[in-house]
């Protein structure tokens, strides 16, 4: 495992951070297994590899991904010894206000992350996904309250558009506020549409990228097929990777990748996590885990390079899915 800092900061990360979304999904999605009983072995292996990054949101199964952290994770390391971040934004319950970035939403949601995670802080902080009322001035001011008040190390965003992360970063900068310094979006070698604009932003912003659906929901391990279905629980039960969701640029890109992968003794999946490290904006990808060898697999990516050929030859396929704004 390699280790570097989260964008401009002194925070150092495992550059594979392990993601919270699959804990206490157990009834909820068909490949969603795990639950308290099931946590703790994959966070010893996640620990063993070295990954020591790990990420979680607070509408990951209404709470219950932050409460199976808190009461497996916590007990397993010392709380210096790993980075937690976690997110807040999404509805909790029907209460008016149990939504959003809100002074009043942010003030008692942290709190109640806090219990459920059964930490005094948490390291990193990220804007779920703004409302459409509260005024940017409004949340940044929160948000640096919150690190003033030691429950918050660092804060960050998630899926926005350029713009509004633009003003993030612009009011922190003129109020003197805590800026961020990671962005968590959708990025992998077969969606890459913020490369327009947000991954520019954050590399000449100094805020380090922290991806979800880094394997683009596993089709980038290449064990899916045209015909549909696959060998993993996912691939038989995620109806949002059905072969029919994917283009022919998509596979092209796939077939590409495991040449590459055979010519660097490495799967499919390591080569298309180690395309995303190769990127000077790159922090650590996020990814889940539905089997334990998954995580030894995605620390090894770290030691693999992708030349500015390989790079040249796996993006040359791709296809933007939303023409340039003119």
């Amino acid at each position: 495992m390699k280790y570097g800092p989260l964008g401009r900061s002194g925070l150092i990360v495992s550059r594979i951070c392990l993601g919270g979304n699959s804990w206490g999904a157990k009834g909820r999605r068909g490949w969603g297994k795990f639950d308290e009983a099931e946590a703790p072995a994959y966070f010893r292996r996640a620990l063993d590899v070295g990954i020591t990054f790990f990420d979680t949101a607070d509408a990951y199964n209404a709470g219950r991904s932050e409460e199976i952290m808190g009461a497996t994770l916590m007990k397993m390391v010392k709380r210096e010894e790993i980075v937690l971040s976690t997110k807040v934004g999404i509805r909790m319950s029907a209460a008016q206000n149990d939504q959003g970035t809100g002074r009043k939403h942010l003030m008692a949601a942290v709190d109640e992350q806090l219990k459920r995670l059964q930490t005094d802080y948490i390291d990193v902080y990220q804007v779920h996904r703004l409302d459409p009322y509260t005024p940017i001035e409004e949340m940044m001011y929160s948000l640096d309250q919150l690190v003033r008040s030691g429950k918050v190390r660092y804060i960050g965003g998630s899926t926005m558009p350029a713009y509004k992360f633009a003003q993030m970063i612009m009011i922190a900068d003129g109020k003197g506020y805590s800026r961020p310094i990671a962005m968590q979006n959708l990025y992998n070698m077969i969606q890459r549409e913020e490369e327009r604009e947000m991954n520019r932003l954050c590399e000449e912003q100094g805020v380090g990228l922290i991806p979800y659906s880094p394997l683009a929901r596993g089709f980038l391990a290449g064990n899916r097929s045209k015909e549909g279905g696959g060998a993993t629980e996912r691939a038989q039960n995620d109806t949002n990777v059905q072969a029919g969701t994917y283009r022919d640029c998509d596979w092209e890109i796939v077939d590409r990748l495991k040449k590459i992968a055979l010519g660097k003794n490495c799967t499919p999946a390591q080569a298309a996590l180690a395309w995303l490290l190769s990127k000077p904006y790159m922090a650590a990808p996020i990814i889940g885990a539905t089997d334990l060898d998954q995580l030894s697999s995605a620390a090894k990516a770290t030691e693999f390079t992708i030349t500015t050929e390989d790079a040249k030859t796996l993006e040359e396929p791709y296809q933007f899915r939303v023409s340039p704004a003119n």
